[in-house]
C-alpha cells in the first residue's frame, strides 16, 4: 500500500519527466530557428552581393556579402554545438529527440552550401 508522500512523489518526478521533454522540444525549435537566421544572414549577403553589383571596385560588395555568409556559417555551427549540448544533458521520457548527428548533418550541408555560394560569388560573378 503506498502512501500519500509516495503518490506526491510519482507525480512530481514524472512533473520533472515530462519538463525535460518540454525542454527538448524547446531546444529543437530554437535550433530550427537559429537554422533559420543563418539562412537569412546568407540570403542578405547574396542579396547584398546581387543589389550592389554597379559598385566599383567589386571587391568591396563582395567582401560584404562575404561577412554575412561567414556570419551564417558561424550561427549553423554555434546552433548546432548548443543544441547537442541540450540534448546530451537532458533525458528523454516520453519524446525521441532528434539525433545530434543529425543536427551537425544539417548544420555541416547548411555550411557547406553557404561556403559554395561564397566561392560562387568570388570567382563566377
Amino acid at each position: 500500500m503506498s502512501s500519500a508522500g509516495d503518490s506526491g512523489n510519482t507525480e512530481s518526478e514524472t512533473r520533472t519527466d515530462l519538463a525535460e521533454d518540454r525542454t527538448i522540444l524547446a531546444n529543437e525549435r530554437t535550433f530550427a530557428g537559429w537554422m533559420r537566421t543563418g539562412l537569412a544572414t546568407v540570403g542578405i549577403g547574396l542579396a547584398f552581393n546581387a543589389v550592389f553589383t554597379k559598385i566599383d571596385p567589386a571587391w568591396i560588395a563582395r567582401s560584404i556579402a562575404s561577412l554575412f555568409v561567414f556570419v551564417g556559417i558561424m550561427i549553423f555551427y554555434i546552433a548546432q554545438r548548443k543544441s547537442c549540448q541540450v540534448i546530451q544533458r537532458m533525458d528523454s521520457h516520453e519524446i525521441k529527440p532528434i539525433e545530434t548527428l543529425n543536427m551537425r548533418l544539417i548544420a555541416g550541408l547548411m555550411s557547406l552550401a553557404s561556403a559554395l555560394l561564397l566561392m560562387a560569388i568570388w570567382f563566377l560573378m
